[in-house]
């Protein structure tokens, strides 16, 4: 039904058949999507909104430009949940669900997921990318109840930046 980069862990959902597939495509903007991220860095404001354009070159990178007819409209929006010394664990709402969004944006502000070798910085005691899918929220495609399925933090947050507790 819809992808997560392969390091990623968490949610995704699978539709069982052709309908309910084109009925949660037809929804999919409705579709709310958290994610976490162990990002490098203290975090100087604890929310924000990131919009940028996004675009791929030919070697399959992402990046930001301001220029809206490379690039592909995107928003992140996050909140800090946490900090420590060297991270930050955030929570992530993807407004736009473009390739390597969350990646992208946070690393732009100065902020790469740990892990990320791709667009973060090499850091050898880090390999694991920390971004995981917590939460999808949609409603169902033929009996309109909202479903909502969260996945546990993973132990390796947990590692990064203590023990983590999600309540609002």
């Amino acid at each position: 039904m819809h992808r997560l980069d392969r390091e990623t862990s968490g949610i995704v959902i699978f539709a069982k058949n052709i309908e309910s597939k084109v009925q949660l495509q037809d929804h999919w903007k409705a579709t709310e999507k958290k994610y976490l991220a162990v990002v490098h860095g203290q975090c100087a404001k604890t929310s924000g909104t990131i919009t940028t354009y996004l675009a791929e070159n030919r070697a399959h990178i992402v990046y930001s430009t301001s220029d809206r007819t490379q690039g592909k409209l995107s928003t992140t929006g996050y909140r800090v949940r946490r900090q420590t010394k060297d991270f930050a664990l955030l929570e992530l709402d993807l407004v736009t669900g473009r390739k390597h969004q969350i990646r992208v944006h946070l690393a732009g502000i100065g902020h790469a997921v740990v892990g990320d070798q791709k667009y973060g910085k090499r850091d050898r005691g880090h390999t694991r990318l920390a971004l995981h899918a917590s939460s999808i929220s949609f409603k169902h495609p033929f009996l309109g109840q909202q479903l909502t399925f969260e996945s546990p933090v993973p132990a390796y947050f947990n590692q990064l930046v203590g023990k983590i507790d999600l309540a609002p």
